[in-house]
């Protein structure tokens, strides 16, 4: 894992084409700090660039999952100046809430689909996190909430771009409008979560169980999967259908159907070669 690289905010462990990744600051709700910030994209790479993940798993230490953005973020002064010329400072903010909504969509952008197993709450930040997940799952006693209205802000790192693709839209627009929370059991039956188990251990093992079953089947297939759910969810019928042709005219080779059907006609388990490692274009 010392390719991967050591942070403040996670522990990282990989086994068996599985990146186990935990928010590791239980003593402060795990919020999302100006480290946490910097390092999530990294840890994403990283894992991407020098692992065989076939999946990432993103959990959490304590009793909740998170309590969202550490409010200090805005505070530092080399990050958001307080003071000067209005609308240098407006260009500034700008700016950082791009890059605030870029260590999410590392989430999205990441090839291998990215499982998130929430306990206890996942307020404000952790909530724009989880959405961009692939999928989520929780614990009875966990619960969500856009808490940024409360807070006099609108919620601005993913939200409300993801969470109206993810449940009816009018129920969206009352949890933004509210700032409420929502349980485990409405999140449920609103389909945001797949599963709530009774206890943080079960739901462990029952992400795991799914991770297991993604990473044993061909990593190309599985990756071709992400790309065209997350561009058909952006665009129109006709166009995924027009993406979908083209990648598979491109991407599609018998190699590892071939070890698909030998495999079940042995009565064995199929193994397939890793995607090749992303690495930079100018590396040695």
């Amino acid at each position: 894992m010392s390719e991967v690289g050591q942070f403040e905010s996670f522990l990282v462990t990989v086994s068996n084409h599985i990146a186990h990744v935990q928010f590791n600051r239980p003593g402060a709700l795990n919020s999302m700090n100006k480290t946490f910030w910097l390092e999530l994209p990294r840890c994403i790479e990283g894992i991407e660039r020098f692992t065989d993940a076939r999946v990432i798993v993103i959990s959490s230490t304590g009793k909740h999952f998170s309590a969202g953005m550490d409010l200090a973020v805005f505070s530092d002064p080399k990050a958001v100046p307080m003071g000067g010329d209005q609308s240098r400072m407006a260009e500034n903010l700008r700016r950082v809430v791009l890059q605030l909504q870029a260590t999410l969509t590392s989430l999205e952008s990441v090839r291998v689909p990215v499982l998130a197993a929430v306990q206890g709450g996942c307020i404000g930040g952790a909530l724009d996190l989880v959405c961009a997940a692939d999928s989520r799952y929780c614990t009875e006693d966990a619960y969500f909430a856009i808490k940024e209205t409360e807070l006099g802000m609108t919620a601005d790192v993913g939200t409300l771009q993801r969470l109206p693709k993810l449940m009816p839209s009018g129920v969206v627009r009352e949890l933004a409008y509210t700032g409420r929370k929502f349980g485990a059991q409405e999140a449920l039956r609103l389909g945001f979560v797949n599963e709530v188990f009774a206890t943080e251990a079960e739901m462990l093992e029952g992400v795991f169980k799914v991770a297991e079953k993604i990473a044993a089947n061909s990593p190309l297939a599985v990756t071709g999967c992400k790309e065209m759910l997350n561009y058909s969810r952006d665009h129109s019928v006709a166009d995924s259908l027009q993406y979908m042709a083209t990648w598979q005219a491109g991407m599609f080779r018998a190699t590892d159907l071939m070890q698909s059907f030998q495999a079940k006609a042995q009565k064995q388990t199929a193994k397939y070669d890793d995607l090749l490692p992303v690495r930079n274009l100018f590396e040695e």
